[in-house]
């Protein structure tokens, strides 16, 4: 029997052969929060009838069915490849690094159609049972990480699916054993792409990338389901890096206008040979839009910069992860 509370709840997830096609979960998430949901829109017909004071519950119809929802969790030396995929769009095979177990995935920003997922979630009935509900064509619609003093870091994922199937089977979890990036493994760059150097006085670091997609293709003869959301508008990266104010860098850039790559990452454990375990955000150039510094008080001044990552015309945005897992 099983425990009735979140504590028995569970995460499975398995990359769709095709947009809506149910895939049975190959990875199980730890997760911290999710609010996956089915969403119906419904229509009641209004017939006036003599004497009638009430409408009937056999005229109720759903019109249309989706799924949307966040998926909450700590950044974790293992089992993120999927999701990062999703997000990114670029097709990955992990690559061995030399003759070790490390394996590295890059994941270039590209195009996210024909990358979906299904997001199987148990959830606990107060008996112990734990019920099926699988989201079957999830897209991922943005991804934000952040991590500050103290921290974890941690992953927010904004999902938008076709729609919510309960008669599959419910997945046996299993999980690898994992543990997660956090502020001690911290590093933030800045400079010259491919040159950059670490920038001093930063205490929280925050990205978001959103894609943007049409989620509304509601057709006939599609029994009320959508097809696959379709991109829209360009991709929007922004952050914002919060500081003590130790060095004009980040202020000057402001001032002018001025762009500068950003590398944020996190260096774990070694795996074997040269190769740690890492996550890396890149974004070969960023502006500072606000943030400039000022004084409220006796205190360390303390600016927090927001900033929008831009296309530098040669290269684009990647998400590096290198883990012991062999294939996402």
């Amino acid at each position: 029997m099983g425990i009735g509370s979140g504590l028995g709840a569970q995460i499975g997830i398995a990359a769709e052969g095709s947009y809506g096609t149910y895939g049975a979960p190959t990875k199980f998430i730890e997760f911290t929060k999710e609010s996956l949901a089915l969403k119906k829109t419904t229509a009641q017909s209004a017939g006036i009838a003599a004497g009638r004071l009430m409408a009937l519950s056999s005229r109720r119809v759903v019109t249309r069915r989706e799924s949307q929802g966040t998926l909450e969790m700590e950044v974790s030396n293992k089992g993120m490849g999927l999701l990062l995929q999703t997000l990114m769009g670029t097709t990955v095979t992990p690559v061995q690094q030399g003759v070790t177990t490390a394996y590295l995935q890059t994941h270039t920003l590209a195009s996210v159609a024909g990358k979906s997922l299904t997001i199987q979630k148990g959830v606990p009935l107060t008996s112990g049972t734990v019920t099926d509900k699988s989201f079957v064509g999830c897209k991922i619609t943005s991804g934000e990480f952040s991590c500050g003093v103290g921290e974890m870091l941690v992953a927010s994922f904004e999902i938008d699916g076709k729609d919510c199937d309960e008669a599959q089977t419910l997945a046996a979890a299993s999980y690898s054993a994992m543990s997660p990036f956090h502020f001690g493994q911290m590093a933030l760059k800045s400079g010259t792409f491919g040159a950059e150097t670490a920038l001093d006085g930063i205490r929280k670091v925050s990205v978001k990338i959103e894609r943007p997609q049409d989620v509304d293709r509601f057709y006939a003869n599609q029994s009320a389901l959508k097809k696959e959301p379709i991109e829209n508008d360009q991709v929007k990266i922004t952050g914002s890096l919060e500081s003590d104010y130790v060095a004009t860098t980040l202020d000057d850039l402001h001032t002018s206008d001025g762009g500068t790559s950003l590398v944020w990452e996190f260096v774990g454990p070694l795996i074997a040979s040269t190769f740690f375990e890492t996550f890396r955000i890149t974004l070969p150039v960023v502006k500072l839009d606000e943030g400039p510094p000022v004084v409220d008080g006796f205190g360390v001044v303390k600016p927090t910069f927001n900033f929008t990552g831009l296309y530098d015309l040669t290269n684009l945005p990647k998400i590096e992860y290198i883990s012991t897992d062999v294939t996402l």
